[in-house]
């Protein structure tokens, strides 16, 4: 039973920009897309652990959101496969040309920007408000 409960709970990140419109086109949900750089930058670290991680925001997410994760390692041991580090290049430079990390973009299911945002010190609900206002 157990395995059941934390499996609905996970996080589905998307990795392509593609799958995360069809998912969001069929589904009526906003793309969160999130520029992150997973083993050297601070503030992405925090907000995956104050927010993308618990539990408030992933039920959340599922039930409204499309999660794409566009990540930039610096470590050898992290290196992404050569073709999603180049998807992931293309989404920066379309969605992220100021090179911002951590950087949150709240995109409609055909790719249009709806609004922007960053790490903040905040809580799960006050970041989903956040997020949602951009919707409105």
């Amino acid at each position: 039973m157990l395995v059941s409960i934390s499996t609905t709970i996970a996080q589905e990140w998307q990795t392509d920009i593609n799958v995360a419109k069809k998912i969001a086109s069929k589904e009526h949900k906003t793309i969160i897309l999130v520029f992150q750089g997973s083993d050297w930058c601070a503030p992405c670290i925090k907000l995956d652990r104050e927010i993308w991680s618990t539990d408030t925001f992933k039920t959340y997410a599922k039930e409204h959101y499309v999660m794409l994760k566009a990540d930039f390692p610096r470590r050898k041991k992290n290196a992404l496969s050569e073709a999603q580090t180049k998807a992931n290049a293309l989404l920066a430079e379309k969605y992220n040309k100021q090179g911002f990390f951590p950087f949150v973009v709240v995109l409609d299911s055909n790719g249009k920007v709806l609004g922007e945002s960053s790490y903040k010190k905040t809580t799960p609900e006050n970041y989903i408000k956040e997020l949602n206002a951009f919707t409105k």
